[in-house]
């Protein structure tokens, strides 16, 4: 499958949701990946637990069909959704539904003039809270400092939404505590890459 790697999600073909809204079932925990791409983490996640539904949310079209034809054939409780996650995360996911959400590595733009392509920031935090359970989970990693510093200082300027589960103005020292990496966190951890991470608890 030949996919450009990178999508300006401010282009205006993004401005409107043209996805398939989810079918969520509100007796099973549901886990959230921002950004999914094939979705290894999250089709890892349903093998340890099939009980749970979970939830990839990717700006590829092509991408996010993949991940819906391998979670078919592998009869795993896996859905990805087509969306610009900046714009629409609250018309595909109800308020308080969301036990975890994921964002694994997000492109990191490093141009100055693409800064503002960045994924994670006030509103998408705001929003993620909106959608999370009562103490339910962010977890962020990336091997870009400044992308790691940023999302940091997103979330720690809205500490009366969230607490820092390493304390206030602290990454996550230990390892990724959920036993299953995307393909890029297997790419760092062989190549002895820097990881940071972030692990937040809704208040």
């Amino acid at each position: 499958m030949r996919l450009r790697h990178h999508v300006n999600p401010l282009g205006s073909s993004f401005h409107e949701f043209r996805g398939d809204m989810p079918q969520l079932d509100g007796n099973r925990e549901i886990e959230l990946e921002v950004g999914c791409a094939e979705a290894q983490f999250l089709f890892e996640r349903a093998v340890k637990d099939p009980s749970a539904l979970y939830l990839g949310l990717e700006i590829r079209d092509q991408m996010a069909q993949w991940v819906n034809r391998q979670a078919r054939s592998r009869g795993l409780p896996v859905h990805a959704v087509f969306c610009n996650v900046n714009n629409h995360l609250r018309e595909i996911v109800p308020a308080c539904s969301i036990q975890r959400a994921f964002l694994n590595f997000p492109d990191p733009w490093f141009k100055e003039r693409h800064r503002k392509r960045r994924m994670i920031d006030e509103t998408l935090a705001r929003d993620l809270y909106h959608i999370l359970k009562s103490g339910g989970e962010v977890f962020f990693q990336s091997d870009v400092w400044d992308v790691a510093l940023d999302a940091m200082d997103v979330f720690e300027r809205l500490d009366d939404l969230y607490n820092n589960r390493a304390g206030s103005w602290s990454f996550w020292k230990k390892s990724n505590p959920y036993g299953v990496r995307s393909s890029r966190e297997e790419y760092c951890e062989d190549t002895g890459l820097t990881i940071w991470r972030l692990w937040y608890n809704r208040k």
